[in-house]
């Protein structure tokens, strides 16, 4: 009986040890109101746009895949796009149940295909210090009121344009 009691409080606190802290992703809730917006112009990103939670580990910024998402459409309420499809609970990696953490969220163009091929079609929030992660029986953490979302700085046309035309100026005085 002694021994089967051991076995299982080792196999209670390995367990324990793989349990990882969680947080509520949502950017619009009772205590958030954190709306992306695109500039110029001012309207959400809609679902053209995906949105992700990163975790910064001293200036490294790592994905959490799980809280990959895209923006609401707001075809019935234009600045409904300014806010994400909610994410239920994501899972810290690396931050057990009760831990503390700062995260990040990035938006970018969808069809780049990552944040970092976006280029100008991307943006990001400031660092985010969540406190108090659930997991297990704790309730999943809130993101913290103090979110207040960010901009996507999209070139406008014009300047396109202009570096469009710069280029074509200069390949052409090459060839002669």
């Amino acid at each position: 009986m002694k021994k089967l009691l051991i076995a299982l409080a080792a196999v209670l606190v390995s367990v324990a040890s793989y349990a990882q802290g969680t947080v509520q992703f949502a950017t619009i809730t009772g205590t958030v109101n954190a709306p992306v917006t695109i500039i110029p112009g001012g309207a959400g990103p809609g679902p053209g746009y995906t949105a992700a939670l990163y975790v910064n580990n001293g200036g490294t910024l790592t994905l959490i895949p799980e809280s990959v998402t895209t923006f609401l459409p707001g075809t019935d309420n234009p600045e409904a796009a300014k806010y994400v499809n909610p994410v239920s609970t994501v899972a810290v990696p690396g931050v057990g149940p009760g831990g503390s953490a700062t995260l990040r969220m990035r938006a970018w163009l969808t069809s780049a295909g990552s944040y970092d091929a976006a280029g100008a079609f991307r943006g990001e929030s400031t660092d985010l210090a969540v406190t108090g992660l659930g997991g297990g029986a704790i309730t999943p953490a809130d993101l913290p009121a103090s979110f207040t979302g960010f901009n996507i700085t999209v070139p406008e046309p014009s300047t396109l344009a202009l570096g469009v035309m710069g280029a074509a100026a200069l390949l052409l005085r090459r060839r002669k």
